[in-house]
Parts: structure tokens; sequence; C-alpha cells
């Protein structure tokens, strides 16, 4: 019995293996730590002039572990139209330039519907 058991379980690994490994070959496979297969893409801000963002801000952020994780964080930062938001994944942190003043808790709203969290703010 002990046998057959190591065999069903032998069986179940490489079945596991061989799914796992089409998954990838077909681009579905869930690698990086947010779950995506692929890069993700920044969105393009549409106002680069930096005289049209007469506030600064840096917010801590908890929760970044790669730079598809960093790429998620700067795309719901700029989502709102008016500031235009850079992040540094080494140190866990943004830089966002904004259009109009902004609080700690319009920055907590923007990454309400991802698994970022502020943990600190600071208005230059």
């Amino acid at each position: 019995m002990t046998a057959n058991l190591i065999i069903i379980a032998g069986v179940l690994l490489i079945a596991y293996a061989v799914y796992g490994t089409v998954q990838k070959f077909r681009g579905k496979a869930k690698s990086s730590c947010c779950g995506t297969a692929e890069a993700v893409l920044p969105k393009k801000v549409e106002d680069t002039d930096r005289p049209h963002y007469p506030y600064s801000y840096h917010i801590a952020i908890d929760g970044m572990k790669c730079s598809n994780c960093a790429v998620n964080v700067e795309n719901a930062l700029n989502a709102s139209g008016d500031t235009w938001a850079t992040v540094d994944l080494g140190r866990h942190r943004a830089s966002i330039l904004a259009k109009t003043r902004k609080t700690e808790e319009d920055f907590v709203r923007a990454l309400k519907s991802t698994n970022y969290k502020v943990t600190a703010f600071e208005e230059n």
C-alpha cells in the first residue's frame, strides 16, 4: 500500500509540474508576486510640464515587492489625472507632483483598490 501511495504522489507531482510548464509557455502562469505573468505597463501621464504641478508629496508604501508592484502603485496614483507619480521600489516610496492640494487620505483612497498601503505622508 505504501508503494502505491508513493507512485500516486509521484504521478501527481509530475502532472503538476507539466501543468505549470504549459501555463508558463502559454503566458498564463502567475509568476510575479502580484499575480501577473507579464510586465505591467505604466500608463502615460498626459501633462508632463513640471510647472503645472505646484504641490509635491512623498509617501511611503507598504506591500511592494517587484517592479510590477511599483508600476501598479504608480498607475493607481496617476489615475486621478491631476497627479504625476514616480515610484522608487528600493525605498518603498512614491514622489508625487499634484495640480491641486492633496491629503494623505487622497493617496490612501487612490491605493484602496490595490494591495498596497500608505505608511507615511510628507508634504514638501
